[in-house]
């Protein structure tokens, strides 16, 4: 059986970052009014928090492994409520988004570090059911923030959702002091120095990337900070294979499953950002749905999500071939496909059931890719792992709002007639199906590579720890 009370803490963590990822956004409008600003200043408090999330993905997997991993859960749940306090109650923008980036670093910990130890606390044949439900919960978090985070809102003003952030974070934080995850966290450890060096120089390159695809405003410069983000992961790369204790797992990164799964994570999240991004359009200028109406059929995708998530979990430890992972991306780019095309013959019904076919195939992806990769892992590098999968999920997610959300725009051009909007849907929808024709293709060549089992990645020397006392 499944550590319930542990894996409970676990997933609640997952929820509440989903939830702050997510409940923000809706009070963006309010935002303008309250501190008198403009649209493009006050989308910073969207950007803040996920480029902290986005920068800090791998470092803080690699901080739990050196730490421990339940105590940097904890340190980073009460981290994210402070910061949720300090959001409340800010009373100019700067404050208010200098919050929010540190909220969003400590959000990278809440989503990072339960994957790695849902891995430590799960046997063989349970380790899909706790990943399927973590991608329950994240779906279920995600729907909530704009449903709930309107009517709170509507009731307390734009403070109301970070105030609601507190007692779900508080629950989490209760629930993450069971006995198992003490165990866990009594898994050795390397005892080496943190390797500042290379996290403030991953950190800064990821950061700069993440910075030049969300920028919010006209004239960004796009290509400069690309520039300083190739230089800086360079720098990075040179610096690591010099580390004792490197915070990217390079080691790791030579395996054909985790490369899979980085490539798999930052595509399919990129075409999920693009049915978000494009969606509300599609339906309201597109098909003529009223505002209320299009963010209802919009909620068919997390809702499915949350649904599919724990019957994912439940296929993945019935099997565990590779040919899984293949499957769900094929869903997935069949998803896109129909997203391109059935609306356009069958209207809402089409997208929705376009939707329908999707979802199940990310969640199924993600509980196979996760489970896969981490049990493929060395225990003591797991926390880094788990990082580097976030990173390119995070990644996906910014690249997909920015890079697809201008596409569709383009081809829209200055038209608002439905005809029109749905003509940059359709083309919009395909680019997304062919990055997700890339990920199966990518999946299925790095799996032959691979073989039939997912091989633990050999722990070098530097790597090694001086007493060995894992439990498995």
């Amino acid at each position: 059986m499944l550590p319930s009370r542990a894996i409970s803490g676990l997933a609640l963590a997952v929820l509440t970052a989903s939830f702050g990822t997510s409940a923000a956004n809706i009070s963006l409008p309010a935002l303008v009014d309250s501190f008198d600003s403009r649209p493009s200043e006050v989308q910073w408090v969207v950007v803040a928090y996920l480029l902290g999330m986005t920068a800090a993905s791998v470092t803080v997997g690699a901080l739990g492994d050196r730490v421990g991993r339940r105590r940097a859960l904890r340190a980073g749940t009460l981290l994210f409520l402070v910061a949720a306090v300090v959001s409340a109650t800010a009373t100019t923008l700067p404050v208010l988004v200098l919050a929010r980036a540190v909220q969003g670093v400590a959000a990278a910990i809440m989503t990072a570090l339960p994957i790695a130890l849902a891995r430590d606390l799960t046997a063989d044949g349970r380790t899909g059911r706790a990943m399927g439900l973590l991608g329950t919960t994240s779906a279920v978090g995600t729907a909530l923030g704009p449903a709930a985070g309107g009517i709170l809102v509507e009731w307390g003003g734009w403070m109301a959702p970070f105030w609601a952030m507190l007692p779900l974070g508080a629950l989490a934080l209760m629930m993450l002091v069971p006995r198992d995850l003490l165990v866990a966290d009594a898994s050795d450890r390397p005892r080496r120095p943190f390797d500042g060096i290379g996290a403030t120089l991953l950190s800064a390159g990821i950061a700069a990337y993440a910075l030049a695809l969300a920028a919010p405003t006209p004239g960004w410069p796009v290509l400069p900070l690309l520039g300083v983000a190739a230089a800086l992961l360079a720098a990075t790369v040179m610096a690591e294979r010099r580390a004792a204790s490197p915070v990217l797992p390079l080691a790791e990164l030579r395996s054909g499953p985790v490369v899979a799964g980085v490539i798999g994570n930052l595509l399919v999240a990129a075409v999920m950002m693009t049915t978000l991004v494009v969606g509300p359009f599609a339906l309201h200028d597109g098909l003529g749905l009223p505002v209320a109406v299009a963010g209802l059929v919009m909620t068919v995708g997390p809702v499915t999500a949350a649904i599919s998530g724990v019957v994912a979990g439940r296929v993945v430890d019935r099997t565990s071939s590779p040919a899984l992972t293949t499957c769900a991306l094929a869903l997935v780019t069949v998803g896109a496909v129909g997203l391109a095309l059935l609306p356009g013959v069958w209207g809402v019904p089409g997208y929705i059931a376009a939707l329908i076919v999707l979802t199940p195939g990310y969640q199924l992806f993600l509980a196979a890719t996760n489970t896969r990769v981490l049990s493929g892992a060395a225990p003591v590098r797991r926390g880094a792992v788990a990082g580097v999968l976030a990173l390119a999920r995070n990644l996906g997610l910014v690249t997909g709002a920015s890079a697809m959300g201008s596409l569709f725009l383009a081809l829209r051009g200055s038209e608002a007639a439905p005809s029109a909007v749905l003509d940059a849907m359709r083309a919009t929808f395909l680019v997304a199906a062919v990055l997700a024709a890339v990920a199966t293709a990518a999946s299925v060549v790095l799996a032959r590579s691979a073989g039939p089992t997912a091989p633990r990645p050999p722990v070098t020397r530097r790597e090694r720890p001086a007493r060995s006392r894992t439990r498995r």
